[in-house]
């Protein structure tokens, strides 16, 4: 049997003020070949996962706290216990709104790495309106920082 514990997996920080830690795929002890699984968090008032898109199918599903959701054209606020469905494809974002960290689940599929967890740590991460598409109207910015040295 093989056990992923959120307890002893350090995960990443990136520079857009979150940490994911991966549970199934990546770093994680267990792998399988039709999906990824793993948990962000969202640092207060603005942690975000920035503007992108990939070829895998997703589910954000929100444990804890307040977010603005982007996907494609549309902006909405999730909070606890709701869950997002990504297209393939469709550029999408989360940002912690709230005061406090927002914890969400993600789960992709079909299992591999997606491109935006390295351009965001090379500062490459296409930018909203420039190399990709506009945020929708009202959004929160999107972080594309490159981490300090």
């Amino acid at each position: 049997m093989i056990i992923a514990d959120l307890n002893k997996i350090s995960g990443r920080t990136y520079p857009a003020r979150r940490r994911t830690q991966n549970v199934v795929g990546g770093a994680s002890p267990i792998q399988a070949k039709n999906f990824c699984m793993g948990n962000v968090t969202l640092e207060p008032n603005g942690g975000q996962v920035p503007w992108h898109n990939q070829e895998q199918e997703e589910i954000y599903f929100v444990v804890e706290g307040t977010g603005e959701m982007c996907l494609g054209d549309e902006r909405q606020t999730v909070t606890t216990g709701q869950a997002v469905f990504i297209p393939p494809r469709v550029f999408h974002q989360l940002t912690n709104i709230g005061d406090k960290p927002l914890r969400m689940i993600y789960c992709y599929g079909p299992a591999g790495d997606v491109a935006h967890w390295r351009q965001e740590l090379d500062g490459t991460l296409p930018k909203a309106g420039v190399e990709a598409p506009p945020l929708p109207a009202g959004a929160r910015p999107q972080c594309t920082e490159k981490p300090k040295a």
